[in-house]
């Protein structure tokens, strides 16, 4: 089995952990305020789980999450992630995060900005578009008639094919929308942002969700619109 670093352990990386574990995978889990911190989620996650520094993780996982808000994504460690494929969480909210210049004019986005900040390593962009209550409890069994999909977006097809077998061992089929330029069509506030999963006539965060098809997600990936032409 795989080693899952996380850098970061709110709610999308305890998630992510969770599903891992249950999957068989070891997970390092990492924050910013020290693993000493993360003594009830590790006892919760059991013996495959052990928390450590950032760049503990990032050195231990043969795939490393980076679940930070995206004000802090300089402060991700670089050495240690050198050559490997990181997955990338990350959503813009100018409210939390403050103005980024080429993030509100739409020159980039917020994986390249990653990708930017580790040259030598090889993001793909997953797990933003889809509640945490969701992501936690729509996972099923390869072949399962109700397996959800699950969008990423990178620049470097091995390192999807990496991601997509992640995914395929916590219980999700990955959607492949492109370079991680596209990685727009699902950011906050488009179509395919959240509200796939979400049962017709209620409102998230809802438990448990509702599948989410290729179909259902090509159909949202393609009515996506820019923020500065809404």
């Amino acid at each position: 089995m795989t080693t899952i670093g996380l850098i970061g352990s709110g709610n999308i990386g305890s998630t992510v952990a969770r599903l891992a574990v249950d999957a068989g995978h070891d997970v390092v889990l990492s924050n910013s305020r020290g693993p000493e911190t993360l003594t009830d989620l590790v006892d919760q996650l059991g013996p495959r789980a052990r928390a450590a520094t950032a760049a503990e993780a990032a050195a231990a996982g043969d795939i490393v999450v980076v679940t930070v808000p995206l004000k802090a994504y300089r402060e991700v460690p670089v050495e240690p992630l050198r050559g490997k494929v990181v997955i990338d969480t990350d959503n813009y909210y100018p409210e939390r995060d403050g103005h980024i210049a080429e993030l509100d004019d739409e020159s980039t986005t917020t994986s390249e900005l990653l990708q930017a900040h580790l040259p030598e390593s090889r993001v793909v962009k997953a797990f933003n578009n889809v509640y945490v209550s969701h992501l936690g409890s729509l996972q099923r069994p390869a072949g399962h008639p109700e397996r959800s999909v699950l969008a990423i977006a990178g620049d470097d097809p091995a390192a999807e094919r990496t991601v997509t077998e992640f995914l395929d061992s916590i219980g999700y089929d990955a959607y492949d929308v492109g370079p991680l330029a596209e990685g727009w069509r699902y950011q906050r506030d488009t179509a395919a942002y959240v509200q796939p999963y979400v049962v017709p006539g209620t409102e998230y965060p809802t438990w448990p969700g509702r599948q989410v098809t290729p179909e259902v997600l090509k159909e949202k990936l393609d009515a996506a619109v820019r923020y500065r032409d809404v």
